[in-house]
């Protein structure tokens, strides 16, 4: 794997100045959740770093990415253009970087849509996304708080403001945001509060 620095290089060359923040920004908050639950601190780093390489990369050159690796999108993905970055981004790291952990590349292809019964990886990512130290959004604090408690509680607080907002919007919603939020629903009603 590259060297932290040349990440933060490359990072640089291929984001906005906005967009490098921010991405450095979830790499702080993944490192302190991986921390908090137990998973691999540098992994989740190394994954809050990479979530947004292909954000500012055209539709056109992600596009090219997909037809490159088969990547065949559903309607929905088709109509949702700010969602696949994850796609792409999940691409470029594996193929382009050369990362083979399949706990980094996935924590970055669901980090937009969530996914029904994701891995703890997946969920730090997903949740430090939304809650990174950039991040001013009306809630904010609330799934913060509710963060350092469960990631479940704050992925479900998530998705409930993802789908509200996508509606009010009059945007699809990708099946992997709703599946993600009715397995976390029916985890709840089945096992209790997480």
């Amino acid at each position: 794997m590259m060297p932290y620095d040349d990440i933060k290089s490359l990072l640089k060359k291929r984001l906005t100045e906005k967009r490098c923040y921010h991405s450095l920004c979830v790499a702080d908050a993944a490192r302190h959740l991986a921390e908090k639950y137990g998973a691999d601190d540098d992994k989740m780093y190394l994954a809050g770093l990479l979530h947004d390489i292909t954000k500012n990369t055209s539709d056109d050159e992600q596009l090219k990415l997909f037809a490159r690796f088969g990547i065949i999108l559903t309607d929905v993905e088709k109509a949702s253009p700010q969602i696949w970055h994850a796609m792409s981004g999940s691409l470029y790291a594996e193929h382009e970087l050369g990362i083979q952990d399949d706990d980094i590349i996935s924590a970055i292809r669901y980090h937009t849509t969530a996914k029904r019964d994701m891995t703890l990886p997946q969920k730090i990512i997903y949740v430090a996304d939304l809650i990174s130290a950039d991040r001013d959004y009306g809630d904010v604090e609330i799934i913060r708080k509710e963060a350092e408690e469960s990631l479940e509680t704050a992925m479900l607080s998530i998705l409930s403001f993802s789908v509200k907002n996508l509606i009010d919007r009059k945007l699809p919603v990708h099946p992997d945001t709703l599946d993600a939020y009715n397995y976390l629903m029916i985890e709840r009603r089945n096992h209790g509060t997480f």
